[in-house]
């Protein structure tokens, strides 16, 4: 009895405590077992892992610190937002980073870019696999073509060329009624797309602060790097390389970096007319390009040279500056007097040596100075004369501008032995050729909008540029009766 009930009551003792067990044992927490702190401590000093395991606690530990540092400033900021990133110092962590992650981006891109040979292969296969159009004889070929192209293009050259056989390709294609487009503007646009990729490669390249836009060195050096591809630059002579690539660099900058901050934007200079200026010179034989076509190419052998000459013949004194006396020589002195100041007053900057208020005009704004007067036309060009036009900085001109303007063109005119001008007659001409949106004044947009933008500057700065616009109907029919004999 005594041991049933000493059984029992230890059955029941049994019952009570396994019914309280889990209400009132507690399991002690992992920092305090031994095993889990040994193996913390085994785990955190990195002893016995491998090299992956090693490198992702080292990158672990590198990004919660870079996130415990902008939690840091942002609680310090407050509610302003950043506005600016300070970038990597050489050398550092990051910008070694930075640049392998750049290096391997680019050097991806351009394995996946076709060569020549893929595109002499795509060419083939273009044209063994096109129809003829009995009417223009053009090769053409029809979606159904299209999408067989693509199929044969891939097997022989890989996927790289797969993406410029999308629908929405051939749809950018100008069609017959038939619905085909054909082959060599398709192939030209590959072509195109190709060249355009390489280049933003190159200059991203060279950029070396990554941040997409190219400073006059660097931007000297991708055309120095293009200058052996080029055929007619291949027997430029090695002492002028370095001249060249100032010249052919400063009409990027501008034409691409209308604030002069010093640096100009991939995107821009690759959707810029320089680039495809400055392409043309892949044509082998200069025999098919005139002397007159050199000459207007700025990028041209003849024309650099004949820009650097004309600096050269305007330095009287050496002294690698022209002063405004030199530049009067200019154009054999058809420029105005006022005009010169107002260009030394707009686009020279002072002089660090000699006087307080020297100004000479470095070769760069010399540069700049024969690419407006070549470019009156753009907006560019314009802009930069306007500012000249513009005496008292105002943003406007007025009929007082125009007539003092004019009042020095009027001079030179009388003294080349012309008929004698009526100014007030001139003023008006000009009005009437800008329809100015305020009739009382002229804006740098009313001079864009009217399309005569740079012949009106023409007419105020040059004597030259206002006999040509006299004798126009002149010019116009020699010019007609010289393509009437040629």
């Amino acid at each position: 009895m005594s041991t049933a009930s000493a059984d029992g009551g230890d059955a029941g003792d049994g019952a009570s405590s396994a019914g309280a067990a889990p209400a009132g044992r507690r399991i002690p927490p992992a920092s305090s077992m031994p095993w889990v702190r040994n193996l913390r401590r085994f785990v955190g000093t990195g002893a016995g892992l491998g090299s992956e395991a090693l490198m992702e606690l080292e990158t672990k530990r590198i990004l919660l610190e870079i996130f415990k540092e902008r939690q840091r400033k942002s609680a310090e900021a407050g509610s302003i937002p950043s506005f600016y990133k300070k970038k990597p110092e050489d050398g550092s962590i990051s910008n070694r980073v930075q640049r392998l992650a750049k290096y391997r981006f680019l050097k991806k891109q351009s394995e996946l870019l076709l060569n020549a040979d893929d595109l002499d292969a795509m060419w083939v296969c273009l044209r063994e696999n096109c129809v003829i159009d009995d009417a223009t004889g053009a090769e053409k070929m029809n979606y159904e073509d299209f999408c067989h192209i693509a199929t044969v293009c891939t097997e022989q050259i890989g996927q790289k060329c797969k993406r410029f056989f999308s629908p929405s390709n051939f749809m950018k294609f100008e069609k017959d009624d038939s619905g085909r487009i054909a082959i060599l503007p398709f192939y030209l646009y590959v072509m195109r797309t190709v060249s355009l990729t390489q280049a933003r490669i190159d200059m991203s390249e060279l950029d070396e602060d990554s941040d997409g836009f190219l400073q006059p060195h660097e931007m000297e050096a991708y055309i120095r790097g293009l200058i052996p591809n080029l055929a007619q630059l291949r027997d430029m002579p090695s002492a002028f390389v370095q001249m060249y690539c100032r010249i052919a660099a400063r009409k990027f900058f501008f034409f691409c970096d209308p604030h002069r901050r010093g640096k100009a934007c991939i995107k821009k200079v690759l959707l810029s007319n320089c680039l495809q200026e400055l392409m043309e010179l892949h044509q082998e034989s200069e025999e098919e390009v005139t002397d007159t076509e050199q000459a207007e190419n700025w990028f041209s052998l003849t024309s650099a040279q004949r820009i650097c000459d004309m600096f050269l013949a305007l330095d009287k004194d050496t002294n690698g500056t022209l002063s405004k006396q030199e530049l009067k020589e200019y154009a054999d002195g058809t420029l105005t007097e006022i005009f010169i100041e107002r260009v030394f007053d707009e686009h020279v900057r002072r002089s660090k040596v000699g006087g307080g208020n020297s100004r000479e005009m470095d070769f760069e704004s010399f540069l700049d100075f024969v690419l407006a007067l070549e470019n009156k036309d753009t907006p560019e060009g314009l802009t930069y004369l306007f500012r000249c036009l513009d005496l008292n900085g105002r943003g406007f001109l007025t009929t007082a501008d125009i007539h003092t303007l004019f009042r020095d063109v009027h001079q030179k005119w009388i003294e080349g032995g012309n008929y004698e001008l009526c100014i007030e007659d001139v003023r008006d001409e000009i009005w009437d050729m800008v329809k100015p949106a305020d009739p009382l004044r002229i804006a740098l947009t009313d001079l864009l909008s009217c399309k005569q933008g740079g012949t009106i500057a023409s007419m105020l700065i040059d004597v030259r540029g206002f006999w040509a616009h006299d004798n126009r109907e002149n010019l116009l029919q020699e010019e007609e009766e010289q393509v009437e004999e040629a």
